[in-house]
């Protein structure tokens, strides 16, 4: 059962929020917050799973309580998956830089926020293809800004680094596996020592790496 906490201002979102969720058979709501220093408490009483927040809240906004959160070595395991109106660069790169795993837009359809916790729950990296094309451009036209994780991307063997260049063109472990002929076992134990070396914390992390690195760029196709 995948453990959920609403993060959102507005009551009536939060609500219709964990009506969905709870209408999930493999999901449900541990705990709401309707502020950015709210949600910090509810994660540390709750240990969720996962964390839907909104960027807009008051008190504190829902990046900063992502960068207190992810920071937290008790909530090591907690993914955030960002759920916001505003769309935009700047919102994007802090947020993946504050540690969220998964960036949705709030137009998103029911079905596409379940799958997006599923997604990010299972340690995918998360990213809408208007988030990932921003994001992208933002990267790359900002070579001396370090987003994410630093200049360790050397230190990975040839495999390791196909397998970065992979998950950056967002191949699930599934397909890692199908595209390398490798088992799904091994493909863990790959993604294992890629974030361990590079210390990054998911994948999402793993996919600034690639693109911060040069390793990968616009346009490639693998």
């Amino acid at each position: 059962m995948i453990r959920v906490v609403l993060a959102d201002d507005q009551d009536l979102v939060r609500g219709a929020f964990a009506q969905l969720v709870n209408s999930a058979a493999d999901m449900e709501v541990v705990g709401e917050a309707a502020t950015g220093a709210e949600v910090v408490d509810v994660a540390s009483a709750s240990h969720p799973d996962v964390i839907v927040m909104d960027i807009r809240m008051p008190d504190r906004d829902g990046i900063e309580a992502t960068r207190l959160i992810c920071a937290d070595a008790v909530l090591a395991a907690t993914r955030v998956l960002m759920l916001t109106t505003f769309e935009t660069e700047e919102n994007i790169v802090r947020a993946l830089r504050a540690g969220a795993s998964g960036f949705l837009a709030k137009s998103a359809r029911p079905a596409q926020l379940l799958d997006a916790i599923r997604t990010v729950a299972s340690g995918e990296a998360l990213l809408s293809p208007g988030a990932t094309r921003s994001l992208i451009a933002r990267v790359v036209n900002m070579p001396d800004s370090s987003l994410v994780v630093t200049g360790r991307v050397a230190e990975l063997t040839a495999r390791e680094r196909e397998v970065l260049v992979l998950i950056a063109a967002g191949l699930s472990n599934d397909e890692l596996a199908g595209h390398l002929v490798l088992s799904p076992l091994t493909i863990k134990s790959h993604i294992g020592r890629i974030l361990a070396k590079l210390g990054a914390r998911d994948r999402a992390q793993l996919v600034m790496a690639a693109y911060e690195s040069g390793l990968t760029r616009p346009g490639d196709r693998r």
